[in-house]
């Protein structure tokens, strides 16, 4: 196991320590929970633990698809060993249903299933709330080349693929979800973060009922009981 060092960075969900591998670094998860751009905060027992093993998961699963991810190993309950990346300022936001920001958007009701699979991306910039961005303002920021764009666009498009199967046959719904992507040593684009309950917005594909951080958000209750059914229909509830 690496030792693990100093605090690198805390966000609002994870902290990332330095190892004395340098290409590695170990992600912590926490309880903290936030919504609408830290405007309400939180916590949610258990949440870190569940999303560690939640998100380790995920990453096994596209790993074994052939999606490049920063993913290594999971090393405790709150702990991931991944590969430290430099993080895109883009959160790639894949909708199949309308919810949330795009319901109200496009005055279409939540619940309504997308003719045809959406990608949007976002700045990621706190001061100003993370603003949704064309390729015409990422091409000026600087955000990311074109070329690039495209590649997070591809991928995306093709972890939907591949998570939509996976969950349809745990009967959820994957609504829609946030990647965020890094650059390697390499120069190589590898899928990082998380993706757990955090992330994405998960139905019930009988009930609609919402397994997700909007239970936080909307203060629908339940939200502890939520993640653990997500970990439970992904097979990872071990207690």
């Amino acid at each position: 196991m690496p030792a693990k060092g100093e605090m690198l960075y805390e966000g609002k969900a994870k902290k990332i320590f330095l190892t004395d591998h340098p290409e590695q670094v170990i992600v912590e998860y926490k309880d903290d929970a936030t919504a609408f751009n830290g405007q309400k905060k939180g916590q949610i027992a258990g949440k870190g633990e569940m999303n560690n093993r939640i998100a380790s998961i995920f990453f096994k699963l596209l790993e074994a698809k052939g999606i490049p991810t920063h993913y290594i190993d999971t090393l405790s309950e709150r702990e991931m060993l991944v590969k430290k990346v430099k993080i895109l300022p883009l959160e790639v936001v894949v909708r199949n249903i309308a919810a949330g920001s795009l319901a109200k958007r496009i005055g279409w009701e939540e619940g309504t299933i997308l003719p045809k699979t959406v990608v949007e991306f976002y700045y990621k910039n706190d001061d100003l709330g993370d603003p949704l961005v064309t390729p015409s303002h990422i091409d000026v920021l600087e955000l990311a080349t074109p070329e690039q764009l495209n590649v997070l666009e591809s991928l995306a498009r093709d972890i939907n693929v591949y998570l939509k199967a996976f969950l349809s046959d745990k009967n959820l719904l994957l609504v829609d979800f946030k990647l965020e992507f890094g650059i390697d040593s390499d120069g190589n684009i590898l899928l990082a973060d998380e993706i757990s309950p955090d992330t994405c917005r998960f139905w019930d594909a009988d009930t609609r009922e919402k397994l997700d951080k909007d239970r936080f958000r909307r203060d629908l209750g339940s939200v502890e009981e939520a993640y653990e059914e997500i970990l439970r229909r992904l097979g990872g509830l071990t207690r």
